[in-house]
C-alpha cells in the first residue's frame, strides 16, 4: 500500500475503524487525533498485498514516544463505492512478538 494515498484519505477524512480497532484504541487509551498523527507521521513496515480480506499493510507510528503499531486496508463506502482507509488494528508492540517496533521477536516454547 502506498503511504501517501494512506496519509491523503487522513487528510481528507475518509477513513474508519473497524470496530476491533475501536476497542484496542480504547484499551490503550488512544484519542483518535494521537491516531491520525501516528499515520501522518508513520512508515509503511509490512505490506500484505496478497491478503485475501484484501489489501492491507502494518504501519509504524508514534504517540509521544510510544510506538503503534496500525493495520490498515482499503474497504469500499457502501453510499458511493468510493475507496475508503479501514484502520483494522491498532496495539502497542511488545516482547516477546516483536523485538523492537520494526521486528517480530523469535518463537518462544
Amino acid at each position: 500500500m502506498n503511504i501517501d494515498a494512506i496519509k491523503q484519505r487522513i487528510i481528507e477524512g475518509n477513513y474508519e475503524f473497524s470496530i476491533h480497532a475501536q476497542q484496542e484504541r480504547l484499551e490503550h487509551d488512544l484519542d483518535i487525533t494521537e491516531i491520525e498523527a501516528a499515520i501522518m507521521l508513520g512508515e509503511v513496515i509490512e505490506d500484505y498485498p496478497d491478503d485475501p480480506r484484501g489489501e492491507s499493510c502494518l504501519l509504524l507510528g508514534y504517540v509521544g514516544s510510544i510506538p503503534v503499531h496500525l493495520v490498515v486496508g482499503w474497504t469500499r463506502c457502501q453510499s458511493n463505492g468510493e475507496k475508503t482507509l479501514r484502520i483494522i488494528t491498532v496495539y502497542i508492540p511488545q516482547s516477546p512478538k516483536w523485538e523492537d517496533p520494526r521486528r517480530r521477536g523469535g518463537k518462544t516454547s
